[in-house]
């Protein structure tokens, strides 16, 4: 089956985006994420999915955690900038506030709900990897409106998936 046979399927769901942030050797990178689901309740697990063409997952297969945030309904302005352009042109998160967190990760100051895990496996899924993570901190919850991926068709995204 192709993707023309498959799309009719999923055009309709709509589920959160996140924003995934990520550093290694000196190098941070985030981008935008629709493919994060929870993998196991106890041990709690998140599986995160990065596509193989985005520069995040280049940083991301050498890191030992990942940071996962929920955008709120309000934040498409940080869709649009960690969608919109690709790290490797431009360095997103000296557009946004940010401290470091464990290991150096990125953590976006105005993004909570936040999971920053640990890496415990990656795994090949077609044309994205996902991370299964094991959660170390967790930050906010998840009461208010979060961004949807029907609330994201406008953006062009900064390089195919």
């Amino acid at each position: 089956m192709g993707v023309d046979e498959f799309d009719p399927f999923v055009r309709g769901l709509d589920y959160p985006m996140f924003v995934v942030t990520s550093a290694h050797g000196g190098v941070r990178a985030g981008c935008l994420v629709g493919f994060v689901t929870q993998a196991s309740i106890d041990p709690p697990r998140l599986l995160v999915c990065l596509s193989v063409q985005n520069h995040t997952y280049r940083v991301a297969r050498e890191a030992s955690v990942l940071a996962v945030h929920v955008l709120a309904s309000d934040q498409h302005h940080l869709a649009e900038l960690f969608g919109g352009q690709t790290g490797d042109e431009v360095d997103k998160l000296e557009q946004c506030r940010w401290r470091p967190g464990p290991d150096g990760v990125p953590l976006l100051q105005d993004c909570t709900p936040r999971c920053v895990g640990r890496v415990l496996a990656r795994h090949p899924l077609g044309d994205h990897v996902g991370f299964l993570i094991e959660p170390v901190v967790v930050e906010g919850d998840t009461s208010a409106d979060v961004l949807t991926l029907q609330q994201c068709h406008d953006l062009s995204p900064g390089h195919p998936a």
